[in-house]
């Protein structure tokens, strides 16, 4: 694959086969973002468990300090009173089943975070083969069923992002946007991080994080030294 002539400066700000703290990481992040538009720095990070297993599945939720930079479109099912909380706390839509039949006839998508409280998932269980393979539907693990639905659209807002492991026990996050800074970029990092080191599963064994990187979205990968999680 041809790269361009930014893309090409940005690899040589980055030592091959080097392994940076995560102050330097961040910093060269922010350097080899050089698109027009405010770059999202994403991490991956590998771990060695096997998710096939499922006393090894990582998977959970965490509210970044400094939000993620993206404004987020939150669709709650809930009823009554459930629902009114939700609109006051800035839901952009809130419905029942009239929002299940929205979906489900003209495919529609326009949310990024879908919350429902637990009396609505027998309803939205019918979704299950739209929104699961896009990992919109809404689990107790991620916070996203709650009898308090106007908690998790406020977090969602804030910046609550998801995190779990894909088919290759990878994991991958946005952290922020690249006008961020370092400073902002390393607090959701470390925050990040410390989610999934606390959610190691007690069947892992060997090295738990075996290798992480971060990179903006139209740079290079910047390798991050992971002793520090082990």
């Amino acid at each position: 694959m041809k790269h361009g002539k930014k893309y090409n400066d940005s690899v040589n700000l980055i030592e091959n086969g080097k392994f940076y703290d995560v102050n330097e990481a961040v910093t060269l992040a922010c350097k080899t973002a050089t698109a027009k538009f405010d770059e999202t720095v994403e991490i991956h990070v590998r771990l060695g468990v096997d998710s096939r297993h499922a006393d090894q599945q990582v998977r959970g939720a965490v509210v970044l300090p400094n939000g993620t930079g993206k404004t987020v479109r939150t669709l709650v099912f809930a009823k009554g009173d459930k629902a009114d909380a939700a609109t006051a706390a800035g839901a952009d839509y809130v419905g029942a089943e009239e929002l299940v039949a929205k979906i489900q006839n003209e495919n529609w998508l326009d949310f990024d975070v879908c919350i429902a409280s637990p009396d609505m998932m027998g309803v939205v269980g019918r979704l299950g083969k739209v929104l699961g393979p896009r990992g919109l539907m809404p689990t107790p693990k991620a916070g996203t069923v709650t009898p308090d639905v106007a908690k998790a659209v406020t977090e969602a807002k804030a910046g609550k992002i998801e995190y779990r492991l894909d088919k290759t026990n990878i994991i991958h996050c946005p952290i922020g946007k690249a006008s961020f800074g370092p400073e902002k970029l390393q607090e959701n990092l470390d925050a990040l991080m410390d989610a999934i080191v606390k959610a190691k599963p007690a069947a892992t064994k060997g090295q738990y994080v075996r290798s992480c990187a971060i990179a903006t979205t139209m740079g290079p990968g910047i390798k991050l030294s992971v002793a520090k999680y082990n």
